[in-house]
Order: C-alpha cells, then structure tokens, then sequence
C-alpha cells in the first residue's frame, strides 16, 4: 500500500512558514522596509531628523520652483502694501500662460535697468502699448483709452506730475509704483538705456497675497482698472520717448 502523505486541499492553501528564509519575496520585502530604520540610526535624532531635513528639502524646491517670499522695502507700493509686508511671490504665474497683463504686481531683477536688486511694481503698459500722461482730468493713457487708478493709488497722489508719452517695445514692460510720490520707476529712466522699460525675462513673478504680518494676511485682488484698455498697436505711434526724472 502506498504510504506516502499526500497534501489535502487544506494543506495547499495554506499560508508559507513565516520562518522560513529561503530568499521568497516575503524576505525581499522585509529587507527593503528595514532601509528606513537603519539610515534613521546613523542621524542624530533618529526619525525627527529626518523629518526635518525633508521639510527643509521640500521648502527649498517651492522657493525655487514655486513660490518665494518678498519683504516690501519701501513704501512705493501703499496703499496697498506697507514697509516691512511680506507678500508671496507666484514664480509659476507666467510659466504656462501669457505673459505680465496690464495691472499686474510683479517681482523682477532690477539688474542693469533699475540697481541691483529686486523691486516690486504694477504693471501699466506692456509691449506694444502707447502709454501717456495725461488725458485733461490727469490720468493715464494707455492706447487711447484713459485709466482710473483711484482703486490703488496712495490717496491725495496724482497719477503722475512726471509727463511722459511713450511706445512699450515688445517683450518690454512700462512699470509704476502705486504711490507715485515715493516711487522710484519707469518714469525716472525714460532718457536712460532699456528707456525705463523692465525685460519681461526679468520678472521673478507675480505678487498673490500678503502673508505677514498676520493682521494683514490676505490675497492681492486684481484690478479690473485697465480691463477696456485695448491691444496695443504700436506701428500706429512713433512717438519717442520724452520726459524728466521723477521728484
């Protein structure tokens, strides 16, 4: 009679010995999650350490990829932003899309156009734009089309007591500070190299919000002050620029 066991169902659906060693995929898996725990105990402070170095990493890559913090360092820009504001900087806002549009905060890299740092102002014109100061009640022209900046500019300031009319060149941005008796830009160098006008390759970003102090923590809303300004047409102008340093 043949004597010999053989495996019942039951047998065969069991589950392997957990004991055994023998090289199976179960082992495999177990070496991998063993990775962790020995790195973690060669850093001082184990896991936290590690933690914390990746943190670091990750805040890292979104100040050079994402988004970083600017602190407002002047008042150029009141109303809406004071001395010593810090406001979140999108370096994504352009990446994707359309450049600068008209009423845009931006970060940008003043190298070799307005000093060596980086500045914050709104956009007023962009290429191809005529841009004039000023219509008979003393506003700006931006293509014809006359603009009420009374939204954002530093109260008791006029649009401009610099008077200038200027065509934009493409991949160029004219740039205004809202508080127009404290700001220093496009109108201060209409005579200097570049004519005052910002390369849009030096725009670092776009301002989104306010992130401290946390009693003025919010979101930057835009502005719909120059939404019926129409597209520029500068082979219509020929107008140079003119004007004087900013006082």
């Amino acid at each position: 009679m043949d004597t010999e066991a053989q495996p019942t169902e039951r047998d065969r659906s069991l589950p392997p010995d957990p004991e055994d060693s023998s090289g199976k995929p179960g082992t495999e898996g177990r070496s991998r999650s063993a990775l962790v725990p020995r790195f973690t105990d060669r850093l001082p402070g184990g896991r936290i350490t590690l933690t914390l170095l990746l943190c670091l990493l990750f805040l890292l890559a979104v100040n050079l990829f994402v988004a970083r913090p600017f602190e407002i360092p002047s008042g150029s820009m009141e109303k809406g932003l004071r001395v010593g504001d810090r406001v979140l900087v999108n370096k994504l806002a352009y990446t994707f899309g359309d450049g600068p549009a008209r009423g845009d905060v931006i970060v940008f890299d003043g190298s070799g156009y307005f000093g060596d740092a980086d500045y914050i102002k709104r956009v007023v014109g962009v290429g191809g734009d005529h841009v004039v100061c000023c219509d008979g009640e003393g506003r700006i022209r931006v293509n014809g089309r006359s603009v009420d900046e009374s939204g954002f500019l530093f109260p008791g300031d006029s649009p401009s007591t610099v008077r200038f009319d200027v065509v934009v060149p493409e991949g160029r941005l004219f740039v205004l500070g809202d508080h127009r008796g404290s700001s220093s830009d496009s109108r201060d160098r209409l005579g200097s190299p570049g004519g005052g006008m910002v390369p849009v390759e030096k725009v670092v970003g776009r301002a989104e919000a306010v992130v401290w102090p946390f009693g003025r923590a919010g979101r930057l809303e835009p502005t719909d002050a120059y939404a019926k300004v129409p597209a520029g047409e500068a082979s219509a102008h020929a107008a140079a620029p003119t004007g004087g340093g900013h006082g």
